[in-house]
């Protein structure tokens, strides 16, 4: 069977609260409208990532509906307490509702130094808790240039899971997003997409069990995605979805990417 897409939406350090729950509800208004006319029969799931202020307010709201929509964090600590001012538990977000964690994304890379050692015991943590990590990864425009993206992506694989175990009720999803594209306005061909979404799937391969690769792993791709240009890679063999930034933040233009998806 195959995999169910998914769509998931990156709010960033966007939105006040009044606007994020504004948001959520319009979401959930035009997915229950492309559910019923789909009968039901829908073939991909929306994760919502907002900001840490807003968690618990959109997990509260999530709860009383039964549509297939879920809650993730933007970033996770590698512990679950502790002295880490600042930082937060895994094992908190999954208690307030949280099923998905985004790890690793480019900008924490560029702005806050994170690497691979960092992103590594977030993911294991993250496991740990029952969360879903999304796993962010991807050539930089100097590796791209230097005919290196084929090797950066599986340096940053291998750092990122070394030593990761997943069992058959632990997921994991990998986001290809290219450096060198996240927020520039410039994309990927779906070619190239397919071809490093196969290298991708390979080095699963070689990391974890096949029936896992298959039925526990996703890889979703995050470069610039919006309504202009999702359909080039919708239809991508070895792409399970898309993490989304700008455009998940028009409740009109999200819509439009799910139904395009269902």
């Amino acid at each position: 069977m195959a995999k169910k897409k998914i769509i998931i939406a990156n709010w960033k350090m966007n939105l006040s609260l009044v606007e994020s729950k504004r948001l959520v509800q319009e979401i959930l208004t035009g997915l229950k409208a492309i559910f019923k006319e789909k009968k039901g029969q829908i073939n991909f799931e929306t994760v919502i990532c907002p900001s840490f202020t807003d968690l618990v307010s959109i997990s509260e709201i999530l709860q009383k509906n039964k549509e297939e929509i879920f809650l993730g964090a933007q970033n996770c600590f590698w512990k679950n307490q502790g002295n880490f001012t600042g930082e937060i538990s895994p094992a908190y977000l999954k208690n307030l509702g949280c099923n998905y964690v985004i790890i690793g994304h480019s900008e924490r890379k560029q702005f806050l130094k994170e690497d691979g050692e960092m992103i590594n015991k977030k993911v294991k943590n993250a496991l740990l808790s029952g969360l879903v990590p999304i796993i962010c990864l991807g050539e930089t425009k100097e590796e791209r240039d230097r005919g290196l993206k084929e090797q950066a992506i599986i340096n940053q694989i291998s750092q990122f899971l070394e030593g990761v175990k997943i069992n058959s009720g632990q997921k994991i999803i990998i986001s290809y997003e290219p450096v060198w594209v996240v927020n520039t306005g410039q994309t990927v061909n779906s070619e190239e997409v397919e071809y490093l979404a196969k290298i991708i799937s390979q080095r699963m391969i070689d990391l974890f069990p096949l029936p896992i690769v298959r039925n526990n792993i996703r890889i979703v791709y995050g470069g610039n995605i919006d309504l202009n240009t999702i359909e080039s890679f919708i239809n991508l063999e070895n792409i399970d979805g898309f993490l989304i930034g700008a455009a998940s933040l028009k409740v009109e233009e999200f819509l439009k990417m799910g139904k395009i998806m269902s």
